[in-house]
Order: C-alpha cells, then structure tokens, then sequence
C-alpha cells in the first residue's frame, strides 16, 4: 500500500505541476477580459474539461502509439524527462514559453471563443503534460496504477477549474509577484521529476 500511495502521490503532483494551474491565470484573465463573469465560467469549465479528455485519450492510447512507432516505454521516459526538464527550466525562470508562445496569446485575445485553443491546449494540456501522462500510464502496474493515473488527471482538472474560476482573487492575493514564487517552487519540483524519469529510463533501457 505505501508504494501504491507514492506512486499516487508522485503521479498527481507531477501531472498538477506540469499543468501549473496558478500560473495560467494571468494569461486567462487576458484572453477573456471582454467576457462577463458567467461566460469566464463557461469557458474555463469546458477548457478544464476539453483538457482533461485530451490527457485521457493519450494516457489511454499511450502504449498503442509506442507500439504503432516501435518506440519502447524507456526510450519515451528518457524523452518526456528532457521536455519535463525544458518546463522546469521555465519555470524557474517564471516563464511560459514551451506551453504557450506569445503570438497564441495574441491570438487568443483576438478569438471569440478561447476555451479550446489557447486555453485548453496548449496551456493547460501541453506538450510537457500530454508526455508525463504517456509515461506515467506506460509504466504504471495493475488496474490501481492505472487508476491513479485517471485520478490524478481528474483532480489536476478540478483543481484546474477551482483556480480559474477563482482567478481574479488568486491575482489579488496573490499578485505576479506571488504567482511567480509559487510557479518557481513548482519547477524546481517538476525538475527533480525530470530527472527521475531520464535516470530510471536509462537505467531501464540499460537492463534490456
């Protein structure tokens, strides 16, 4: 059980800190400056979720994309661990530009519907969280591995939700300034992870 509950708790805290909810909230605040507060909760509701399906479909379908590029699971981890490490590194530096660019940005301010693209993907469901949830479903044992994985997607998109439906008052209390620590915080985690992932890959590849 306590190694059933570590890789729950490892498999949540790397998919939430990849997603990096807080700090999606300013550019949210953006891109929907010109919508009323039931339209904000409307769009952050279906990009939460529209996110959530897309982590799913390729947690699911993990194991059927190596095998349709005979790409094994050891080969993926040591790649998702270098993507996981290039996020952590922005994050450090309380920067954003391996989820979303800047010309997304501006064409999200220019969309009249932003839930699906930018916000759902690729600022909540990026590059860096789409490969932690192929690795994490690729290497997870039994149907409560399994579980946790769809779990901790679950719970990123609740908690996704919660944040930016309450994202005006994180901004307050908060401030960039807060958000900014915060999101320093979470990187220097997520690199830990990153590392974790390239040195069990080789070691795995190594084994073979």
């Amino acid at each position: 059980m306590s190694g059933y509950l570590q890789f729950a708790l490892i498999t949540f805290t790397s998919v939430l800190f990849i997603v990096d909810p807080i700090a999606v909230v300013p550019t949210y605040l953006v891109i929907t400056q010109n919508e009323t507060q039931l339209q904000r909760a409307r769009t952050a509701r279906r990009a939460c979720i529209a996110a959530a399906l897309l982590l799913t479909a390729f947690a699911a379908g993990g194991r059927f994309i190596f095998e349709i590029f005979g790409i094994t699971l050891p080969a993926f981890r040591i790649a998702g661990g270098f993507i996981l490490w290039l996020v952590a590194m922005d994050m450090l530096r309380a920067q954003r530009s391996t989820q979303e660019t800047p010309a997304e940005i501006v064409e999200g301010q220019e969309k009249d519907d932003v839930a699906l693209t930018p916000l759902a993907m690729p600022m909540l469901a990026g590059p860096g969280a789409i490969s932690t949830v192929m690795v994490l479903a690729g290497q997870a044992h039994g149907a409560a591995q399994v579980a946790a994985v769809y779990g901790a997607i679950l719970l990123t998109a609740v908690a996704c939700w919660i944040t930016l439906r309450v994202g005006e008052r994180v901004m307050t209390r908060l401030g960039r300034t807060g958000i900014r620590i915060v999101t320093r915080l979470m990187g220097l985690l997520l690199a830990a992870v990153a590392v974790q992932f390239v040195v069990t890959g080789v070691r795995d590849a190594m084994a073979k």
